[in-house]
């Protein structure tokens, strides 16, 4: 496996460690025995933990390494909406898709239905407003809502593994893809903003509940 790689697959796994609490917020993330129990050195483990301060997940102090930065809803409530505005754009942009890709993203929202785990979850989730937006002739705003997919991810992992949540997310998905097969980019537009509008209230309901345990 390149390196690149297997980073990318040490940040998955951190990531879900920070969302089921096995690495608790504020806790010092020790390089030496997470890397014992991953099995890797440290030298693929210390890019995968800078690729996650660069998201946010994780804080680094000088001379006391990393620190695992708590999911709060102040944090939550600046990036949340930014996706709100920048996938319609890119989706408009994009204009409507051919029905190959139609039915390549209604493959993709088939298999969120039928997910079980929180990352293939959250990865499909991705993979389809991706492909919603690969016609973007915009490729800085396709860039810019990769970086904010990284930065919501240990959000998302919170959030999708709740199945009443993965059944209104495919459902709403069906949504924008009724309405660009129709031809009706505004609408899909229109219903890809509410996806985004209404996968931030269960979120911020969750963390209200945190907030008050």
């Amino acid at each position: 496996m390149q390196r690149p790689n297997i980073s990318a697959s040490l940040a998955e796994t951190v990531r879900e460690m920070i969302v089921d609490g096995r690495l608790p917020a504020g806790a010092r993330v020790n390089e030496v025995h997470l890397a014992a129990e991953m099995g890797v050195s440290r030298t693929p483990l210390r890019e995968a933990l800078m690729g996650l301060t660069a998201e946010g997940a994780l804080t680094v102090v000088p001379r006391l390494g990393f620190h695992v930065a708590p999911l709060t809803r102040a944090e939550f409530e600046q990036l949340y909406p930014i996706r709100a505005l920048l996938d319609p754009e890119a989706l408009r942009l994009a204009g409507r898709p051919g029905q190959e890709q139609l039915a390549h993203l209604a493959a993709i929202n088939e298999k969120l239905r039928r997910a079980r785990t929180r990352r293939e979850t959250v990865a499909l989730d991705d993979q389809f407003h991706l492909a919603l937006v690969e016609s973007c002739p915009n490729r800085v705003l396709v860039a810019l809502i990769e970086q904010f997919m990284r930065r919501t991810r240990r959000y998302e992992l919170a959030l999708m593994g709740r199945r009443t949540n993965l059944e209104t997310t495919a459902k709403e998905h069906g949504a924008i893809l009724a309405a660009l097969g129709r031809g009706d980019v505004r609408g899909a537009c229109a219903a890809l903003r509410e996806n985004m509008k209404s996968g931030a209230e269960p979120m911020l309901e969750w963390l209200r509940e945190q907030g008050e345990k």
